[in-house]
């Protein structure tokens, strides 16, 4: 009988037994998770409280900055007001001084308009002497039709007596195609006749309202003036409308 070849023996690994091995791992596993833990929460905390430290001087910085031009924008309005309001000063203290002065320029020109009549009336040249129709004016009255007129008759040269006489005023115009001439007295209540007296020593005015009749269109006004005594002479002269009523 043949004999049966040998299995190879086998191998064997001997562990040395640690009791409480496993343990101890276990237990430093765990310690250093729990100090990783703590760290990164110390870690986070630190940061975080570093963030809010930043963003706390942030927003009072930002809050400083903010008020300081709230500041200036109220300064700079106040510098806009006080510009507008020096500015309208400014206008109005102008427009006043315009009004002043074209009131000046106008009371002026009245005051050498009127030392212009006072010296022709004391000193006249030759061909002007003795009862002269110096002017008319003609004013809208505001009304259709209304004006109020002024006649200003002077004596001048010889100024020592009283001048005595009478004038007549006539408005000529057209009353459809009929040229019309129509007494002062007809169209004004503060003239009484037709021949209005004059005496006086300087200058006499005649003046008052009249109204036009409806569809009357005047063309002129005559005005001739006569003084008293045999041989005197009249004056005459006569004044387009337009020119009396343009202004």
């Amino acid at each position: 009988m043949s004999e049966q070849p040998r299995k190879p023996s086998e191998e064997y690994i001997v562990i040395r037994h640690r009791p409480g091995y496993r343990v101890r791992r276990t237990a430093i596993l765990l310690t250093f998770s729990v100090v990783a833990a703590i760290l990164g929460y110390v870690t986070g905390m630190a940061q975080g409280g570093f963030r809010f430290s930043t963003a706390e001087e942030s927003r009072e910085r930002l809050s400083s900055q903010v008020e300081r031009l709230r500041d200036e924008n109220r300064e700079m309005s106040q510098r806009l007001v006080n510009l507008e309001r020096g500015r309208a000063v400014d206008k109005q203290a102008l427009n006043q001084s315009r009004r002043t002065i074209v009131g000046l320029e106008t009371e002026l020109s009245s005051l050498q308009s009127e030392l212009v009549f006072y010296k022709n009336i004391m000193a006249p040249s030759d061909s002007s002497r003795g009862l002269q129709i110096d002017r008319l004016t003609m004013r809208n009255a505001g009304s259709p039709g209304a004006f109020d007129f002024m006649v200003v008759l002077v004596q001048r040269g010889d100024n020592k007596s009283y001048l005595s006489g009478y004038a007549e005023v006539n408005v000529v115009g057209l009353q459809g195609d009929e040229r019309e001439s129509i007494a002062l007295r007809d169209l004004s209540d503060d003239i009484e006749n037709t021949d209005i007296k004059l005496r006086f020593r300087y200058f006499q005015e005649v003046k008052g309202r009249l109204q036009l009749p409806e569809g009357f269109e005047p063309l002129h006004v005559e005005v001739m003036a006569k003084r008293d005594g045999s041989g005197s002479a009249q004056v005459e002269r006569t004044f387009d409308w337009e020119e009396l009523t343009e202004n």
